[in-house]
């Protein structure tokens, strides 16, 4: 059932973070706690302009701040609806998807039909789905094979079985291979829902002009055609023209911060072919460049770190960043995100900013929510450039 935005969103609250004691925070019987904004009553459904584009058109579930949606938006395609329980993401997706239709709420309690009568008649050429990855992260120490995330694909499969797309993308971390039977599964299941055949392959972001170690999974099935993963084009690497983006490249030109301080203007041209294209249509005015109000103790731990080397004994993909280097992957941060990457030179944590160049979202791109659940949508996102690449080669098949 959906309520409209002006009926749900009258009385809107978020819910409190419930508390856990040191003893159970790791132990796999206790359920995983949920993010304080995710929303809880109905459905909220807003509708954004008509669909009159003849462009390809793309609805993506589970769609987060929107990482996926802008890199097949970069290809050309027509973002029809975004949906996501997150709601600072859903704010996110907004902001940069104004004229988009949007869902704020649990996908179980929405019905299918609802973006069919958006679609007013058109057959719908892409439904995306980024399903819930934590459940399968590596980077999850609570990771197991019956945790309740780990199954929200079926959820995926109500909407392809209703809305019958040309083409099905679902995406998922790398996790999901060495996590029970799930990718024969989905295969399977999605193919014979979908009437297609679903062929899932590792992508390394790197290769598509991304400066992160990020791998995804992703899932491609196309009806009536078969599709070939070799038609997605890499174009970084050491066998091609451009090589791999470093952290310099990729941040280098962004203004240095104190703890807590914020900039608004650029200081310097861009210097590489990578900022450039994230400043590409940009105005002079710099957003979400706000460092993390970090405790002296923290701005010390930083400090006392080598570039490229661990913060943390016990977690190694907690380090502060190099200059020559890809970053590590970065993740949401679980339920109370803190800094997980420390600036090359700077003695703090990385600015939202920041955090969406390594992720390859453009400077236009805007995060709502603060720097906590920046550090959640931004870690949780598909980067853009690796979706513009995997949007390409679909369109070839369209």
């Amino acid at each position: 059932m959906l309520k409209t935005e002006e009926e749900s969103l009258t009385n809107q609250t978020y819910f409190t973070e419930p508390l856990q004691t040191k003893i159970s925070v790791w132990d796999k019987s206790v359920k995983v706690e949920e993010n304080g904004y995710y929303w809880k009553k109905y459905p909220v459904f807003q509708k954004g302009s008509d669909v009159l584009s003849t462009k390809p058109s793309v609805v993506e579930l589970f769609c987060g701040c929107g990482g996926t949606s802008l890199g097949f938006e970069m290809a050309d395609f027509e973002i029809v609806l975004g949906c996501d329980i997150h709601t600072p993401s859903i704010q996110t997706f907004k902001k940069n998807h104004p004229s988009v239709s949007t869902i704020t709420g649990d996908i179980k309690n929405v019905n299918p039909n609802v973006i069919k009568q958006l679609l007013n008649g058109k057959e719908l050429d892409v439904l995306i789905g980024g399903i819930p990855c934590q459940g399968f992260s590596l980077n999850n120490r609570k990771r197991h094979e019956d945790d309740d995330r780990n199954f929200m694909y079926k959820e995926f499969m109500r909407f392809v079985e209703i809305l019958q797309p040309k083409v099905v993308v679902l995406e998922n971390v790398s996790g999901m291979k060495s996590t029970g039977d799930f990718v024969r599964q989905i295969e399977e299941e999605l193919g014979k829902v979908a009437k297609m055949n679903i062929k899932s392959k590792l992508l390394y972001a790197p290769d598509y002009g991304v400066p992160q170690r990020r791998t995804r999974l992703i899932f491609v099935g196309i009806k009536g055609k078969e599709f070939n993963f070799d038609s997605i084009i890499k174009t970084h690497g050491i066998d091609k023209d451009n090589p791999y983006v470093t952290i310099k490249e990729a941040i280098g030109d962004l203004p240095s911060l104190k703890p807590k301080e914020t900039k608004e203007n650029y200081k310097t041209e861009p210097f590489s072919q990578y900022q450039k294209l994230m400043r590409k249509d940009k105005s002079d005015k710099l957003t979400c460049h706000t460092a993390p109000n970090h405790p002296k103790s923290t701005i010390d731990r930083i400090k006392n770190t080598k570039p490229g080397e661990p913060m943390y004994p016990k977690f190694k993909q907690r380090i502060r960043l190099d200059w020559d280097i890809l970053s590590p992957t970065q993740v949401s941060g679980g339920i109370r995100p803190q800094f997980q990457l420390g600036h090359p030179e700077d003695d703090r944590g990385l600015s939202i900013r920041e955090r969406c160049r390594i992720q390859s979202f453009p400077d236009n791109f805007v995060v709502e929510g603060g720097i906590v659940q920046g550090r959640v949508q931004t870690g949780n996102a598909v980067p853009p450039l690796l979706a513009k690449a995997v949007a390409l080669a679909i369109k070839k098949y369209l």
